[in-house]
């Protein structure tokens, strides 16, 4: 049993709070914080967490937390993280790992320097629905791969989320808000990414915000909000992304692998659960095959459990720094690799950790 403090109660935070007490039982939620004290006040009332913090640094200091879970705001997960490391706890943050690749740089440094775990989502890959299509990939059901393409493209979040202001900031925008669903999914499905080109842009300058309680609020964009990019895997597979906040339809959705013998549909890396289906090139008939792995409701909260569990018994962990790092990567140099108009080798390597196994019950790693 491990003991978790959670820092941001916002809308993620409801999933969260849900599978703690329903799923997952080797962890336990001791204490919840949040700047609005309010929703810390409604989640300890709702889901009976024993204490509640006023402040992140007084949370740090309850001896008793061994993981701190950070819900933050995404330009603010480098500071929250940064302060529960130096405080000597084990830290699960929510995605992106930094705002950039020097805030992920100095965050996976301290956390070595301090043999402390630092992990992160997404862990949708680690549901049912990305884990099948790794198994069939790997087992040679496409063939050898020769590339793919995924697409996220939408027309922002202004029209139905609360408090759509963070996704136009530093930190967000389509690559770095759902980028991160992707980029994993591919890196768990084909290894590690070797090097990118990227081209960027903004479609508005400004958002109106048309969902309550903001209604009629402008959003001044500071990030790009429609990106391209090539991504070329160790492997010397390349696959093409695209990610927008300013395309109001597309037929062409989430990620297509294609291989010498077919193509594979993966279903929406955003979820744990979804079609999985395999265009055979030789029948020329599209074949749908089953889940054959548990997680196939909105399981966030499994990566934090399986960092738990690998904290406990010493073998590595399926949602470390090492993956969250070279997705902060992969990203960040999208973004240079347009500011220079050339493409950018990556540093970090990633090697994949062992796959899901089906034969454990729900809420067990």
């Amino acid at each position: 049993m491990m003991n978790v403090g959670m820092v941001g109660v916002g809308c993620i935070s409801g999933i969260y709070l849900e599978n703690f007490s329903k799923v997952f039982s080797e962890l336990r939620l001791v204490a919840v914080c949040d700047l609005i004290r309010e929703r810390a006040e409604k989640a300890q009332q709702a889901y009976s967490v024993p204490k509640l913090y006023d402040t992140m640094e007084e949370l740090f200091a309850d001896p008793e937390i061994d993981i701190v879970l950070n819900l933050t705001r995404p330009y603010q997960h480098y500071a929250v993280t940064k302060a529960a490391l130096l405080a000597g706890k084990h830290v699960y943050s929510e995605k992106p790992l930094g705002a950039d690749l020097a805030e992920g740089e100095e965050l996976v440094a301290l956390a070595k320097e301090k043999g402390l775990m630092l992990g992160g989502a997404p862990d949708t890959f680690m549901g049912g629905g990305i884990q099948t299509c790794r198994k069939l990939i790997d087992g040679g059901l496409i063939g050898e791969v020769i590339g793919g393409r995924c697409v996220m493209a939408n027309h922002g979040m202004e029209g139905w989320h609360p408090d759509p202001d963070f996704y136009y900031q530093r930190g967000g925008g389509p690559l770095f808000d759902m980028g991160p669903y992707y980029i994993t999914a591919l890196i768990n499905l084909l290894g590690g990414i070797k090097s990118v080109y990227g081209y960027t842009q903004k479609g508005y300058e400004t958002r109106l915000i048309t969902a309550k309680p903001h209604e009629g609020e402008i959003i001044r964009v500071n990030t790009p909000t429609h990106i391209e990019s090539f991504l070329t895997f160790d492997s010397g597979v390349t696959v093409s992304m695209l990610t927008s906040f300013d395309i109001y339809n597309t037929r062409q959705t989430n990620i297509e692998i294609y291989g010498t013998k077919g193509t594979l549909y993966v279903p929406d890396p955003n979820n744990f659960k979804g079609t999985v289906t395999f265009f055979n090139g030789e029948t020329r008939q599209a074949e749908e095959y089953p889940i054959e792995f548990n997680y196939t409701e909105n399981s966030r909260c499994l990566g934090l459990a399986d960092m738990a569990k690998a904290i406990e018994s010493g073998r590595p962990p399926r949602t470390s720094y090492k993956q969250t790092f070279h997705v902060l990567e992969v990203m960040a140099s999208v973004f240079k690799s347009a500011e220079t108009g050339t493409p950018v080798i990556l540093s970090s390597h990633f090697e994949r950790e062992a796959p899901m196994d089906p034969t454990l019950p729900k809420g067990i790693l």
